[in-house]
């Protein structure tokens, strides 16, 4: 008996002795320190490098995305109305957007300075009703809608109004072409000149969007990399004459990259990798778009396209930004060597987004693929869309910001232009991005977010800062709280007053699906003075 009880007694302070290893290790890695003062620069953005996208169908009006709290509705769309092969009952009519509209200025102010990109499928077939009469009721043979000088205007207007430089591309489709099918370039010129003549500029442009897919935005039948070569030698002296100071970006390809993909989209597709060997050095920037997924609208397409919710969070799923990047920036290396890496386009899934696009379970993959696509070199960075669609910053219809509206404020009050690399993390789950803070010489700002649905994360921080977390009650809410209060508009819309809470030196705890910015203005590192 004596000989039993010894054994246990060895036996239980065998196990305290490991229970105490353990946790110590465990302190110790969730203690792991960092250090604000000595962060190396790793690279650096565009001042505008968060950016967006208003769709060309939204300027001009048209059958666009139908949200998913529409699903119930009838849609009268005609396949005429919707890009070559798709199903028109996942498109709804929206009215063109007022883009003097008070709140929807006042909230893109508060993003400036970025781009705004006035592109996606529907340019390609757009044609400009250059005249103050009254548009055609119809669009013009070859064309599949019209924009006025109206509403050019508008997008103008709009871009000075919220410091927002225009990105743009355009019409390609069978009526901007001789009898040989080769581009002119009269409906460009149309729209440069307009453009001009009213003060404004368009900052950098696409030849086409998304010349992978050329057939389903409307590209003549048959195009290929050849004909797309062909056009862009019309094209670029076209544009170095008309608009010298415009970056002519490209070629802007989607659907490549992750093994699961090409997406399965209707019509034919193109290589970048044929494009790029048929026109030889063509850009003053390298453009692609990025989509992890398609959305659930899309599950036509193959379900090797498609994701959960339960995967939103997933590495796996979120690592896909990195293998997209990787692919194309392996291609500009190849063939345009040194020229600027830009994603035009990008959101959770193609086709809309996703149903939890709208929810505060997707600003942890806005966040984290801006931090990820930071630190790998892109230099802009363009979500689709502002204000249209499940993926939409703000609500299209009452144009109350969702979550990552709030997510892309904090984003821009914090995290200047140079990169900076923060070191390891001391958890996988813990996700950490730093950059110098804006608009504070030697200070800096580092992002975590912890990914983790059930346990904290914690860091050594050896200085105070000012904290801002990101919360909310489910991640599927389409409400958001900064330090427990709830985000949202006040009285005349006035933009809430985001205050940070003081935090010491010393362990820092992150709660489980949370989001933080840490502003540290005494950090003292001189990358960012």
């Amino acid at each position: 008996m004596r000989e039993t009880r010894q054994i246990a007694i060895a036996v239980i302070t065998s196990m305290i002795t490991c229970l105490w290893i353990y946790s110590s290790s465990a302190v110790a890695a969730s203690s792991t320190p960092i250090a604000p003062a000595t962060m190396p620069r790793i690279g650096t953005v565009d001042e505008r490098f968060q950016s967006y996208n208003i769709e060309m169908i939204e300027v001009t009006g048209g059958r666009f995305w139908k949200p998913y709290s529409a699903n119930g509705k009838s849609s009268s769309a005609s396949a005429a109305a919707v890009p070559a092969g798709m199903d028109p009952s996942m498109y709804e009519y929206r009215p063109p957007i007022d883009l003097a509209n008070p709140r929807l200025r006042a909230l893109a102010a508060a993003l400036g300075p970025a781009y705004v990109r006035v592109s996606g499928t529907w340019a390609n077939s757009t044609y400009f009703h250059d005249s103050d009469t009254r548009p055609p009721a119809k669009p013009p043979e070859g064309f599949g809608g019209v924009l006025t000088r109206q509403q050019w205007k508008g997008v103008i207007d709009f871009s000075r109004a919220v410091d927002g430089k225009i990105v743009t591309s355009f019409a390609t489709s069978p009526g901007t072409r001789d009898a040989h099918g080769v581009w002119t370039p009269a409906e460009a010129r149309k729209i440069l000149a307009f453009t001009k003549s009213v003060g404004g500029d368009i900052a950098a442009a696409e030849f086409m969007n998304e010349p992978t897919y050329a057939e389903m935005g409307g590209a003549p039948k048959g195009y290929d990399a050849a004909a797309y070569a062909r056009d862009m030698a019309v094209f670029r002296p076209f544009a170095k004459t008309a608009a010298p100071d415009m970056v002519i970006l490209g070629p802007g390809g989607v659907g490549e990259g992750i093994p699961l993909m090409p997406i399965g989209l209707a019509g034919s597709t193109i290589k970048t990798e044929d494009i790029l060997k048929a026109t030889g050095p063509a850009f003053d920037g390298f453009s692609y778009h990025s989509y992890g997924a398609t959305s659930k609208r899309c599950a036509s397409m193959g379900p090797a396209s498609q994701t959960t919710a339960e995967a939103a969070l997933s590495e796996s799923f979120l690592s896909r930004a990195d293998t997209i990047e990787a692919f194309y920036a392996g291609l500009r290396d190849r063939f345009e060597p040194g020229k600027p890496l830009w994603l035009t386009e990008t959101a959770d899934a193609a086709c809309g987004g996703n149903p939890w696009a709208s929810t505060f379970l997707d600003s942890f993959r806005y966040l984290d693929q801006l931090g990820r696509l930071a630190k790998r070199g892109v230099k802009v960075h363009m979500h689709n869309t502002f204000a249209s669609s499940d993926y939409g910053l703000i609500d299209g219809t009452t144009l109350t910001p969702r979550p990552n509206y709030w997510a892309a404020l904090l984003w821009r009050k914090f995290m200047g232009t140079t990169v900076l690399n923060p070191g390891p993390s001391p958890a996988l789950s813990l996700h950490l991005y730093a950059q110098c803070l804006r608009g504070g010489k030697g200070g800096v700002a580092l992002l975590a977010i912890n990914m983790d649905r059930m346990a904290s994360a914690s860091l050594a921080l050896p200085m105070t800062a000012q904290r801002y977390t990101l919360a909310a009650h489910a991640l599927t809410d389409s409400t958001v709280r900064l330090n427990g209060n709830r985000l949202g508009l006040g009285d005349h819309d006035a933009l809430p007053v985001l205050a940070g809470v003081p935090e010491s030196s010393g362990l820092v705890s992150f709660a489980p699906t949370t989001i933080t910015f840490l502003a540290i203005p005494e950090a003292h590192n001189p990358a960012c003075r």
